[in-house]
């Protein structure tokens, strides 16, 4: 839902050719605003999905309407700090690559940080603290994480194209809905899983006692 919100958005805005076909915007702004909306999603679905992980994992019940109040409480500060995150990659890369790929590393776990344990905007510092010594480790999971990601949403893109190319707006939406929110998903789920492996290497704490926080 989130995904299709997005899309909906993004294309009422700057079109649904650059929404979902990857076209540059010719609106003054409109690929920053594309951008603030994916980022959005990808708050809102990894805040929500991060908690259901969780109960998965340690094979306790998924409980889905519980884990809209704490998603849409965590979507400011994530949103907030998922900017800040990605202009301080942005920076360290135009420096070298490697240092935008380690900030980018050292704040990797900032969502379900501040969704789990309540961070707030502590959630960067959170990660920082966690990700500490395993910040190459974290940013290895994370490319292969970013190239399984990267396939279904191609994917969504080429489906959307060739739906677009025969004049078929909803078909089109609906096929990048679901194959960019595969890889979407994904990625979130590896997020919490990785934070819940640093919190059970760094701190002692497994997964089911970290899921009990949502009782």
């Amino acid at each position: 839902m989130p995904s299709l919100l997005g899309v909906l958005v993004s294309g009422n805005i700057v079109g649904f050719e650059v929404a979902i076909g990857g076209e540059v915007s010719d609106l003054p702004g409109g690929d920053a605003v594309t951008s603030l909306v994916d980022l959005v999603v990808y708050s809102i679905t990894t805040a929500f999905l991060v908690q259901l992980a969780y109960d998965a994992k340690s094979q306790r019940p998924v409980h889905v309407l519980a884990y809209i109040g704490p998603a849409l409480r965590a979507l400011v500060p994530i949103t907030i700090m998922g900017i800040v995150v990605s202009l301080a990659s942005g920076l360290a890369t135009l420096a070298f690559i490697i240092p935008g790929l380690y900030v980018y590393a050292m704040f990797a776990v900032m969502e379900p940080a501040t969704v789990i344990e309540r961070a707030g905007f502590r959630g960067m510092a959170r990660s920082a603290q966690l990700t500490r010594e395993y910040r190459w480790a974290v940013l290895g999971a994370f490319i292969l994480g970013f190239l399984c990601y990267a396939i279904p949403l191609f994917a969504g893109f080429f489906a959307a194209e060739l739906a677009m190319a025969q004049s078929h707006l909803t078909l089109a939406i609906v096929l990048f809905t679901i194959l960019s929110s595969i890889g979407t998903g994904f990625l979130s789920i590896l997020t919490a899983l990785i934070y819940a492996r640093l919190r059970e290497i760094k701190e002692g704490v497994g997964i089911d006692e970290i899921a009990a926080v949502f009782d």
